[in-house]
């Protein structure tokens, strides 16, 4: 193991983590957003459904690889130009809002359709039942695999360095190709790939945990 290759390597994990730190961050949150807005939408308007199992059924029946090139290099041609950045956020968000979206959608199935006849019978509106009554059930039902969807996205990131994006794969394969060294360049990688996903594990837990309610915690 060379200790000292390892510390004149860490300024640019310590970039390239920062790199797919924020892409992660951002593709994870508009992803999540737009997995719920997409079922909230459908509870509205139920007739929009198949328009949303097509859209779940292309992203996710279709590598993210290809979804990639799709958008950096095949948009170009239809005068759309993306930077890999911005290709790599976009594609990500797509790929989480699928995914997310099935997520919220099995949630909100699980919620009792007797709280939404009480709130009719109440006089609620149906947007006020969906605000009120379903929305939170959803949310804090779908923390559990809303952690490990993120998770995956994370991981999913380090597609991007086939497209040249500059994190944490393309950084551990770039010094790999300078230093002819495997062992720490890619053991950086894997640990700090590990302590991400340890912090959005504790992050999720968290989250799991100040939402549930007080009566559920006492039993």
């Amino acid at each position: 193991m060379n200790f000292d290759l390892i510390v004149q390597i860490l300024p640019s994990f310590a970039r390239a983590a920062w790199i797919t730190f924020w892409i992660s961050v951002l593709a994870i949150c508009l992803g999540a957003i737009g997995g719920f807005a997409l079922n909230a939408f459908l509870q509205l308007y139920p007739r929009m459904n198949v328009i949303y199992k097509t859209f779940v059924w292309l992203i996710r029946g279709t590598p993210f690889l290809a979804q990639l090139f799709v958008l950096y290099f095949g948009l170009p041609q239809i005068g759309i130009t993306l930077s890999a950045l911005q290709a790599t956020v976009i594609g990500l968000s797509l790929y989480g809002t699928a995914y997310f979206g099935e997520i919220f959608r099995a949630t909100w199935q699980s919620i009792p359709k007797g709280q939404i006849e009480a709130g009719r019978i109440f006089g609620l509106s149906r947007l006020r039942i969906l605000r009120h009554i379903e929305m939170p059930q959803a949310v804090r039902l779908a923390i559990p695999m809303l952690t490990n969807q993120a998770i995956l996205i994370l991981k999913e990131s380090s597609v991007a360095s086939i497209i040249t994006v500059p994190e944490l794969t393309m950084t551990a394969g770039t010094i790999v190709a300078e230093t002819f060294s495997y062992i720490e360049p890619y053991l950086l990688l894997g640990l700090i790939y590990w302590l991400f996903a340890v912090a959005m594990t504790w992050l999720g837990h968290t989250a799991e945990r100040l939402s549930t309610p007080p009566y559920q915690k006492v039993a």
